[in-house]
């Protein structure tokens, strides 16, 4: 299936359930000139993510959410295994999150610094990023027509006003949205919602779908099978690397679900066609 055209990559918001509070939107998006006019643009903004009063990783990020981030990343980065504590600093500095040890390793000699583009550049070397994690198990099995839909539930309240946001919803199986969180950044969306899974006590998503509005890459692979999700879904295209990992993992890897199609790179096992699930529900 070509992949149809799709401004900007990101798919209509059409629920609100799980979307972030109007406030939080509010607060992620500024006011600039442009040809004269007062225009919106998203906020970008350094966050500093502390454990026990140390300096561990800077993120250029979305305002919002910001524990959720703080959480999510550590847990990405193999640093963290359980929920912690997590909250203002005690300086009460600004854009800064601290989080309570003590973290499951040493992090690596030089510090993380994180683009809002990109989730894997400063880092020193490639053994960084391969942070292991055992494949996914064969897990449930879901209709096509169900992950191609998936997009049109990510609500994006920022993305509507700016154009300039990225998404990540988690699903369950049923296709009810669960959580759904925006940032500049792609990686930074993921985080958002892993950390709020963590903080929850939804660890490992075995159970669920994850959802991003752009492009599949790396980082959002690695991230999601190390939260144990057996579905990544996206609106945009794999990279060479994505499809690499997601077989390396038994994840199932979709990109271009829109308009009622989807492509099924990895893990096919797990996707139902219409006919077989209709047939398969009968038997039920």
């Amino acid at each position: 299936m070509s992949p149809p055209p799709s401004p900007g990559g990101q798919a209509p918001a059409t629920d609100v359930a799980a979307s972030p509070a109007p406030e939080a939107a509010a607060r992620a998006l500024r006011r600039v000139l442009r040809d004269g006019e007062s225009d919106l643009v998203a906020i970008e903004e350094p966050l500093e993510i502390r454990v026990d009063g140390e300096a561990i990783a800077v993120t250029m990020r979305t305002p919002g959410h910001d524990e959720e981030l703080a959480v999510g990343f550590l847990y990405g980065e193999g640093l963290i295994e359980r929920a912690p504590a997590v909250g203002l600093s005690e300086d009460l500095a600004a854009n800064t999150i601290e989080v309570g040890g003590p973290l499951t390793r040493e992090p690596a000699a030089r510090r993380f610094y994180t683009s809002s583009s990109c989730g894997v550049c400063g880092k020193g070397a490639l053994e960084e990023v391969a942070v292991r994690c055992a494949p996914l198990s064969p897990g449930p099995r879901v209709a096509r027509a169900l992950l191609a839909r998936l997009p049109e539930g990510l609500v994006q309240p920022g993305f509507a006003r700016t154009g300039g946001l990225h998404a990540t919803g988690l699903f369950g199986l049923d296709g009810e949205l669960l959580c759904v969180r925006e940032d500049v950044g792609r990686h930074n969306a993921m985080d958002k919602v892993i950390g709020h899974a963590l903080l929850a006590g939804r660890l490992p998503l075995a159970e669920a779908l994850l959802c991003v509005s752009g492009r599949l890459s790396f980082e959002l692979v690695q991230k999601a099978a190390l939260a144990g999700c057996p579905f990544l879904v996206g609106v945009g295209a794999p990279t060479s690397l994505a499809v690499e990992l997601a077989a390396e993992r038994a994840m199932t890897l979709c990109g271009f679900a829109r308009r009622g199609g989807v492509n099924v790179y990895t893990g096919a096992e797990r996707v139902l066609d219409q006919g077989l699930a209709a047939s398969t529900a009968a038997a039920d």
